[in-house]
């Protein structure tokens, strides 16, 4: 492998300075629209469609930015954003739901009164636009 191309257990080749994102929703045509506009954004990109292995993601992709659903099946999306406050993680966090906005908006103020500094939510859908935005910033 040529200088600053590592290769990590979750079968991801990144460049040291690539922007990398996880993504952790059940949905699998959701993980690849949101996959699909970031990497037109340059990103890296894992998918994760059962959340058992987030964690697990999380820890070996070290993302810069985390697409996060609420609703999905243990652990769902509010036992993943305590773990991410346990972890003091620094990535930016976009929170989405297809049902209640009102989880995301509440993970959201959880997340920001508990140290993630950079948290957005979102519903579903969200349009692709909204979507581009948020990861660009």
């Amino acid at each position: 492998m040529s200088a600053g191309v590592f290769k990590r257990s979750v079968e991801v080749v990144v460049r040291e300075n690539e922007r990398r994102l996880l993504i952790v929703d059940d949905e699998p045509d959701f993980c690849d629209l949101v996959g699909d506009v970031a990497e037109g954004l340059g990103y890296a990109v894992t998918k994760v469609v059962d959340s058992r292995r987030f964690k697990e993601a999380y820890l070996e992709f070290c993302p810069h930015v985390v697409v996060l659903d609420m609703v999905m099946p243990k652990p769902d999306g509010f036992d993943l954003v305590k773990w991410l406050i346990g972890q003091r993680s620094n990535a930016k966090l976009l929170i989405v739901t297809g049902y209640n906005p009102g989880h995301a908006k509440s993970a959201q103020l959880q997340s920001a009164a508990r140290g993630l500094l950079q948290v957005k939510s979102f519903t579903k859908p969200i349009s692709i636009s909204k979507l581009r935005a948020a990861l660009a910033q």
